[in-house]
Order: structure tokens, then sequence, then C-alpha cells
């Protein structure tokens, strides 16, 4: 079994235990060319984007795959991709920078303090071993004031979640989410809102959302 940091006594390391411990790498190196949410899902996550990230500047596009789901007609100056997959990254059209990194492995992103404007993680949280690691990371690459945007749905590799993901409902991942943010120390206003576009008709879809101080 892999090693786990515990990261403090409210989150104990077997909350990130999963049922397939072998190195995410391995998994990730078959590109996966499809969307985890569906259209109506993708359209509402775009919407969330468009009301809350800043034109024009530059944005984190963290644990990203080959659609990023950022409205087509808002020009950013950046959109810098993190993900597992070279050819599924290389393959999206919003990116304008890449690297491949396994955030489990090595949570630490190899950019400048404050270098962005914004940040998204797309229905990816589920997968993080290290969450709140990550999240201290997204804080220190974030201006003052920039939106931090997690959004999820009840879609997973289940073999690739963590153990306390899959115990959860939504309400429930809406707070575990949270308390991620709430444990770096540095984000406000924090909050969770159900942006599903149509219930029982579509995949639901949550996003919590929180500014750094």
């Amino acid at each position: 079994m892999a090693q786990r940091t515990q990261l403090n006594p409210d989150l104990p390391a077997n909350y990130f235990r999963k049922y397939d411990e072998t190195p995410d790498d391995e998994f990730y190196r078959s590109a996966r060319l499809v969307v985890h949410i569906d259209d109506p899902a993708i359209a509402a996550a775009t919407a969330l984007f468009r009301e809350l990230l800043p034109p024009g500047g530059a944005i984190l596009d963290l644990m990203s795959s080959w659609r990023s789901h950022l409205p087509a007609d808002v020009a950013y100056s950046r959109v810098a991709g993190q993900g597992m997959n070279a050819t599924e990254l290389k393959q999206n059209p919003q990116l304008t920078d890449y690297i491949v990194q396994n955030l489990n492995q090595n949570p630490a992103l190899p950019y400048k303090d404050e270098e962005f404007d914004g940040c998204v993680v797309t229905v990816s949280v589920q997968y993080l071993t290290q969450p709140v690691a990550v999240f201290q990371e997204v804080a220190r690459v974030l201006k003052p004031g920039a939106p931090f945007i997690t959004v999820f749905s009840n879609r997973m590799f289940p073999t690739k979640a963590v153990a306390v993901w899959q115990a959860l409902d939504d309400a429930g991942h809406a707070q575990l989410v949270e308390t991620y943010y709430e444990q770096t120390g540095l984000f406000t206003d924090i909050h969770t809102e159900d942006r599903s576009p149509n219930p029982h008709r579509s995949d639901p879809l949550f996003a919590t959302i929180g500014y750094r101080k």
C-alpha cells in the first residue's frame, strides 16, 4: 500500500486510499479522448467559468485533459494546463501551454507566486490523495482576490477515486471540498453552488468556489 501523508486529525490518511493503488501514471498512460459529464452539465460549467473568470486573465486549468470547457468566445491571455496525459493535453485547443505532472506524487506546482488570475479543477478533485497540499499550491500561484473553482459531479473512475469521496453523497462532497479550501487558511468566501442544469435528466453539477485572500 502506498504511503499517505496524514493531513490533520480531521482528514486521516486512510480517507485517501484507492481500490487501485497502482501508480496513477500507469492508469493515465492511455489517452481518453472523451468527456466525463454530459452536454448540459458541460454547458453549465462553461456558463460558470464565463461568470467568474476574468476575461484577459491568466487561467490555470488544473487536472486538465483534451477539453477545458472554458467559453470559446472569451479571450484569456493564457490558459496553462496541468494533467496526466500528454496526448490529451496536446489536443486541447484552449491551452496555451501545459505540463504533465502527477499531483499525487508531487503537489508542488512549477509556477511563480501570484502568476494566475484564476484556477479551475473540473470533475477531477475526487482523485487527489493530497488535496490540501495541492490547494495550498493553488493559493500560492493565484493573485489576491483570484477565484478558484472546483467543479464536480457524481461521475468518476471508481477504482481511482479516493475512499472518502466514494463514501459520501453530493452534500458530503460539497462539505469535503469546502474543507480542503478551509484547511489551507488561504481562501475566503468559500461556498458551494448547485449548478445542475436539469435535475433527474442530466448529470448533476456542483461548484465549490473560494477567493485567494
